[in-house]
């Protein structure tokens, strides 16, 4: 039910290679990177793995490591030289992140390219990103939370207002909603995962997508009116 009476124009399009769950009331992805955005499981969750452990989390709070992801999501597998070159940063700088995105189990080896000079990385598909729980947190750890936290909010505010000054010349790209229901908690955590089985559904990357498919960025939140 929309609020306005008729669907709205709202918040618009993550991948990444990531989709955010959140069983305390916290953020997506992504795909962060756009992580990748769950591409490659099966709808309903099969194939699905959850990654909370704080340590990981800790590997994707930095800019640069969400920008690196965001490239993997968009263009594919990537080198640091290739890597490099997209965002503008050295190659020895983008080796240690690409070990530290590994170590936290975001990006993998690409074994079609076993051979090849330079290693070669992709973003880890079926991730489902979820925030552990406050009490099993530190306080360093829940300083790292709240700084990831800070860094995807000034991205989707960037998003939000993109969405509004581009939404009427997209041609039909960007598309939103704004609705308001009323839900139990549990109907609320039906939806969300209602959610991410719809992105299963559509997830896919650059090197399965056809020629006329863009990469897309996708959100959704939910929070009691008052």
């Amino acid at each position: 039910m929309s609020d306005e009476g008729e669907p709205q124009a709202a918040l618009e399009p993550g991948s990444e290679p990531v989709s955010e769950s959140a069983p305390e009331p916290a953020p997506e992805p992504a795909s962060d990177p756009e992580q990748g955005s769950g591409a490659g499981h099966e709808p309903g969750g099969a194939g699905r793995r959850t990654v909370s452990d704080p340590a990981a989390l800790k590997a994707l709070a930095h800019p640069l490591r969400l920008k690196i992801l965001r490239q993997m999501a968009v263009s594919g597998p990537a080198t640091s030289t290739t890597l490099a070159a997209a965002l503008g940063e050295n190659t020895g700088t983008l080796s240690y992140h690409l070990r530290r995105l590994e170590s936290g189990g975001f990006i993998e080896d690409v074994p079609e390219r076993p051979n090849s000079r330079e290693r070669w990385w992709r973003a880890v598909r079926g991730l489902d990103v979820r925030r552990p729980a406050q009490d099993g947190m530190t306080d360093g750890e829940r300083a790292v939370a709240g700084a990831l936290d800070r860094m995807r909010l000034d991205e989707d505010i960037a998003l939000a207002r993109r969405f509004t000054e581009e939404q009427g010349d997209s041609e039909g790209w960007m598309r939103g909603s704004r609705s308001l229901s009323h839900l139990t908690k549990d109907e609320v955590t039906a939806f969300h995962d209602a959610y991410l089985d719809l992105l299963t559904r559509f997830a896919r990357g650059p090197e399965d997508a056809p020629p006329d498919a863009k990469p897309v960025l996708l959100r959704w939140f939910a929070l009691p009116a008052e």
